[in-house]
């Protein structure tokens, strides 16, 4: 016989409980497959839309398979992309290439638009080692307060020249989140500089996940733990 003072026995998660965890589990990992199906395939049926119609009726492939299949675009734009860097690194191409700059250089508005499009270009296609190499901790935005940066390359020119300070300076790129393609370019006295161990990509998924996602996690856990 119980009464009204009686504590209750304890009781595991309901069937709703049970159905919101599995559901959200399932959310987490269809998500990231989900999304990166669909942009890849909203990409080849882009570049598709683009090209296709770009392509002479004659070598058009669903005039002899009878469908339109996605990706055939795509794949005409990476084999005439590949010829054109063939050709561009030809003695010919070069100078081909330089003669049509020649001509871009005396156009003031498209010499403006070209210039910044091919720098841009350069900095994300071209292959050499321009990129960051090295993860730190700096003190950003007042002493105190640190926040991660990526070691860019030491400073040059005149930046190096005119900067009042008695040692080298780094040029470090600070990311914002969750968005670290954009962020601040400042330069920081080497001694203020902090390099880490983790790797770039480590410390871009600790900026991307605001703080959620830190490199050997569970070794951390682990050593905490004392195990």
């Amino acid at each position: 016989m119980t009464t009204p003072f009686d504590e209750e026995p304890h009781r595991g998660p309901g069937l709703f409980s049970r159905l919101r965890s599995s559901f959200l589990t399932g959310i987490v990992v269809i998500a990231p497959v989900g999304l990166t199906v669909w942009l890849l395939w909203s990409a080849m049926g882009w570049i598709d839309g683009v090209v296709l119609p770009l392509v002479p009726d004659t070598f058009q492939p669903e005039k002899y398979i009878g469908i339109n299949l996605r990706g055939v675009g795509l794949i005409i734009f990476l084999l005439f992309t590949i010829i054109v860097g063939w050709i561009a690194k030809g003695i010919l191409g070069r100078s081909l290439i330089g003669f049509a700059e020649g001509l871009v250089d005396r156009m003031p508005v498209v010499r403006s638009i070209y210039s910044g499009i091919k720098q841009i270009s350069e900095t994300v296609f071209a292959q050499s080692e321009r990129t960051f190499e090295r993860a730190c901790l700096i003190q950003y935005p007042r002493k105190g307060i640190w926040a991660i940066g990526f070691i860019s390359t030491p400073a040059k020119g005149e930046v190096a020249e005119k900067a009042e300070t008695s040692g080298n300076l780094l040029s470090v790129f600070v990311p914002t989140t969750p968005n670290p393609t954009s962020g601040f370019l400042l330069y920081f006295p080497e001694e203020d500089v902090t390099e880490l161990d983790m790797s770039v990509e480590d410390a871009a998924k600790l900026v991307i996940s605001a703080g959620l996602v830190y490199p050997n996690a569970k070794d951390d856990d682990n050593l905490r733990n004392g195990s």
